[in-house]
């Protein structure tokens, strides 16, 4: 599929960034630049996972020239079955571990985002620009409206609420990851993967369309929410971050009061916390596709982390095993030391590296690739 190193780059970052929250101390108990991390780390490495899985999307899709006929058609089966595996796997480690999975929702984004691949850039970017200003407000009046009785009714008749705890009312509305907002960073990242990246011209226009995405959310949120319009919810107790296991309960919205649509705080779900990440999440994906370009002795040193992005489903289910194994707290913010979370990074840094020296793919790359190759039949 031509595979973008800087984009590669970006996703191992965005790895990283799930570990520094659910491995790495809490934000309470950092300050200075380690503070900023955490704080960046915070929302950001799962929007960035949200906004590559749609670049992704458009790999299989054909890209530039979206694949027709039987093509087009076998494209499309890869992808819903990649959703289906997802959302098994997704569910299949809430059972085992507890709390919210993103895998599901990427499951379920993934059939969403079926009957866009075939649209160009410009219309996905109006897509995910309407959904990012109409959805969060949607998505909080039908949570106000929707009451406890009515969801516990629909949950009861929902398999995968009694298998997980996480059912499709979650999946589509109530979950940290919501589809209904959150297809913004998919689509965002779907009109990215339409764009030549190559071209000096399309990258300076990216990035400085990132730039003005973020100033402009982030400072209209402090001019009308005040000064606490930033504010991390991993700041009021367990983390809410990251692309890892979260408490199940629902997601941020229905907690919130009206004024709340006014911030724009990591997992804060509102336009201005949308349109910010989007252009944080541009930032970071031309600022490394630049990098490798530009800078090649960078390029040979980061080998080994562009590996971890070339198998992020790998490094990612792997570090559920490997907390269980080190008896290592997830998603609860309690670690006050960063040797953990830098042994983990050294950890998977290290497999990705020799693991990448004999193999193209990671092992769970791999058996998702092989999962997939029934679409190959399809006429």
């Amino acid at each position: 599929m031509g595979r973008l190193v800087g984009v590669d780059l970006a996703r191992a970052l965005a790895v990283f960034g799930m570990y520094v929250v659910h491995i790495g101390p809490p934000l309470s108990a950092t300050s200075g630049v380690a503070g900023w991390i955490r704080y960046l780390a915070d929302g950001h490495s799962s929007v960035l996972f949200a906004t590559l899985a749609g670049f992704s999307l458009m790999l299989i899709a054909g890209r530039r020239e979206p694949k027709t006929g039987l093509a087009g058609r076998q494209a499309r089966a890869r992808i819903a079955i990649r959703a289906v595996v997802l959302l098994a796997l997704g569910t299949a480690l809430a059972v085992e571990y507890g709390g919210v999975i993103i895998l599901g929702f990427y499951g379920v984004y993934f059939l969403l985002a079926l009957p866009l691949v075939r649209l160009s850039a410009r219309t996905l970017a109006i897509v995910a620009a309407g959904i990012a200003l109409v959805m969060p407000q949607l998505a909080f009046v039908m949570t106000s409206l929707l009451s406890p009785s009515v969801q516990e009714s629909i949950n009861a008749y929902d398999p995968l609420c009694r298998l997980s705890g996480v059912g499709m009312l979650d999946l589509l509305l109530t979950g940290f990851y919501p589809a209904l907002t959150w297809m913004s960073f998919v689509i965002a990242g779907m009109a990215l993967g339409c764009l030549d990246l190559s071209c000096g011209t399309v990258r300076w226009r990216l990035a400085a369309f990132g730039a003005v995405l973020t100033v402009a959310a982030y400072g209209m949120s402090l001019l009308l929410a005040g000064p606490g319009a930033l504010r991390s919810m991993a700041e009021d107790g367990p983390s809410s971050s990251g692309s890892g296991s979260m408490p199940s309960g629902g997601g941020s919205l229905p907690d919130m009061p009206a004024s709340s649509l006014l911030s724009a705080g990591p997992h804060s779900g509102t336009t201005f916390d949308i349109i910010g990440s989007v252009g944080i999440a541009i930032l970071v994906i031309v600022g490394a596709t630049v990098a490798m370009e530009r800078l090649p002795r960078l390029r040979r040193l980061v080998r080994p982390v562009i590996a971890v992005g070339t198998m992020s489903l790998t490094a990612y289910v792997g570090h559920f095993l490997a907390q269980s194994a080190l008896s290592v707290p997830a998603g609860t913010g309690t670690q006050q030391s960063w040797v953990p979370l830098l042994m983990f990074i050294f950890g998977v840094t290290l497999f990705a590296a020799l693991w990448s020296r004999f193999f193209c793919r990671g092992p769970l790359e791999y058996l998702l690739n092989a999962a997939t190759k029934p679409a190959k039949h399809i006429r």
